[in-house]
């Protein structure tokens, strides 16, 4: 089967770099969700305070089950806040909260990579679910175009990647600008907001890199069997 052929080596750079940004995330909420801010003023107050000078109003802001399982749901118009996050005053729960905001941000004023990547949401799940299948089939059936559909699906998955990282490093500038004029941490706090959205930023490019290699491989894969 073609599972184990040579190509497979493609892949560990995007495993070992999605595990290496996994540490990266994990170590840095370890190392602030225990430090409190200077102001002591918990992330959930800050979300809103965020959103209403933002002139957000209309976003509601509820706890959300789990680690790290924060999100902006555009649809709902709801942010969600982790256990951890949501009525925590540490800078990690701060950082991340603003995040989120950023997103809220992005949604009002139109930002157009978030538009893309919203609308590609539905198109990416079902060429997400498809491509193997797909592929597989090309490569028991012989058949090329199938291949190329297989590899045409995966390939909405690396455009998703790609899209996505704007809009999560524009949320993170705009979290970090709008916490630093809002005076709502010191610059030593900030620090420390950075050093966790950074590492979050990781976790994106690291999909991104994952995606690219994945797709570098069912190429060369749909080639071996032209050839």
């Amino acid at each position: 089967m073609f599972y184990w052929d040579w190509t497979m080596i493609l892949i560990v750079p995007g495993l070992l770099l999605g595990m290496w940004a996994q540490y990266k995330v994990k170590s840095a909420y370890a190392k602030y969700r225990s430090v409190g801010t200077g102001r002591g003023v918990t992330a959930d107050a800050v979300a809103r305070d965020l959103l209403a000078r933002d002139g957000n109003t209309g976003v509601a802001i509820e706890p959300i089950a789990g680690e790290l399982t924060d999100h902006y749901d555009p649809r709902a118009n709801i942010l969600r806040l982790s256990q951890g996050v949501y009525g925590n005053a540490s800078i990690a729960a701060i950082g991340i909260a603003a995040h989120e905001c950023g997103h809220a941000m992005q949604d009002r004023h139109g930002y157009a990579p978030l538009k893309l990547r919203s609308a590609l949401v539905p198109v990416v799940n079902i060429g997400s679910n498809l491509y193997f299948p797909i592929f597989l089939a090309g490569i028991l059936f012989s058949w090329q175009p199938l291949l190329y559909v297989g590899i045409a699906c995966f390939a909405l998955t690396l455009v998703f990647s790609l899209v996505t990282l704007p809009v999560e490093f524009n949320a993170s500038n705009r979290a970090i600008a709008t916490l630093r004029q809002g005076g709502y941490v010191t610059d030593d706090e900030l620090r420390g907001v950075k050093a966790v959205l950074d590492a979050a930023a990781l976790t994106y490019v690291a999909a991104a890199i994952s995606s690219l290699l994945q797709l570098v491989r069912l190429l060369i894969l749909s080639r071996n069997r032209r050839d």
